[in-house]
């Protein structure tokens, strides 16, 4: 039976594949500094970093990264969706939209009015579960490498 449940300092021989897989995924290469760095800010209470996992007996299957943030056209802070990957073998078993829920009732445990999240326009199998749990903003992002 799947739980999902906060990140735990012993989950991380387990989240490091999940997270490999992640950045796999959008082709790109993390260095161990900034993997060591990300798993860190999880743990410091003074980071807005969190992460849930998704866990089916004693595996990680899932995983999900997000953040609390202020902004300017609200009071309350929002919360970024910034990173969401399940296992292959976990892909439609629900396991992406049972992160994504979690996310929605920690948002709303914080007073949070909005969830966002970004996702590659070529990653069409997820906006399949993205277009049934959440709607499209209209925005564009923009971005230039500094």
């Amino acid at each position: 039976m799947m739980v999902v449940r906060p990140i735990e300092r012993q989950d991380r021989k387990q989240w490091e594949p999940l997270w490999e897989g992640y950045n796999t995924f959008y082709e790109r290469t993390i260095p161990a500094a900034i993997t060591d760095t990300t798993w860190g800010r999880f743990f410091d209470a003074y980071e807005p970093v969190r992460a849930l996992v998704a866990e089916d007996g004693s595996r990680l299957i899932g995983m999900v990264h997000y953040i609390f943030h202020r902004n300017t056209t609200m009071i309350s802070p929002t919360c970024y969706l910034q990173d969401l990957f399940t296992s292959k073998e976990a892909r439609g078993k629900g396991v992406g939209r049972a992160l994504i829920e979690a996310i929605y009732a920690r948002a709303k445990e914080a007073g949070a009015p909005r969830v966002y999240w970004q996702t590659h326009e070529t990653n069409k199998t997820a906006q399949l579960l993205y277009d049934k749990v959440s709607k499209k903003s209209g925005f564009i992002v923009y971005r230039t490498d500094i």
